[in-house]
Order: C-alpha cells, then structure tokens, then sequence
C-alpha cells in the first residue's frame, strides 16, 4: 500500500474520531441538561433525588391502598361476570 493511500486512510480515521468525539460531546451535553431538568422537577415536587426510591415505594404502597379500597366497593356480583 502506497504511502499517500496510507496518509488519507489516517486522516479518514481521524475524521472518524473527530466527528465521534463531536457527537459524544453533544450527547453529554443534552444528558445533562435531562438530568437538570429532572432535578429541577424533583425540587418543583418537593422531592430529595436521594429519597427518590422511599418517595416511589411510598406512593406504590398508597395505589395498592386505594386500588383494594376501589375493589372492596365494588359489588361481588359485578366482580365475578367479569
């Protein structure tokens, strides 16, 4: 292989390299601004992102509560047709 095929196969690999560095770049920065969204809706909620995991198994526990209060008022005839 010549040395001028050689020189424009490294620079077509460095263009590569450049652009994917490009596009990392740009992904970085839309995933941060995500995740500043995210906490700034977190703050809105008046959530911690550290109590974030007892906050959802809390409000798990809260729709199991009024889903079996909802099927408990819910006459049994109706309950068994379905």
């Amino acid at each position: 292989m010549s040395v001028e095929k050689q020189l424009a196969q490294m620079k077509q690999a460095i263009d590569k390299a450049r652009d994917m560095r490009y596009r990392a770049e740009a992904k970085l920065e839309e995933l941060e601004n995500q995740k500043n969204r995210l906490l700034a809706e977190l703050e809105e909620l008046g959530v911690k992102p550290e109590e974030l995991d007892h906050q959802i198994q809390t409000l798990e526990k809260e729709i199991e509560v009024s889903l079996k209060e909802t099927w408990e008022l819910i006459p049994k005839e109706l309950i068994e047709d379905v």
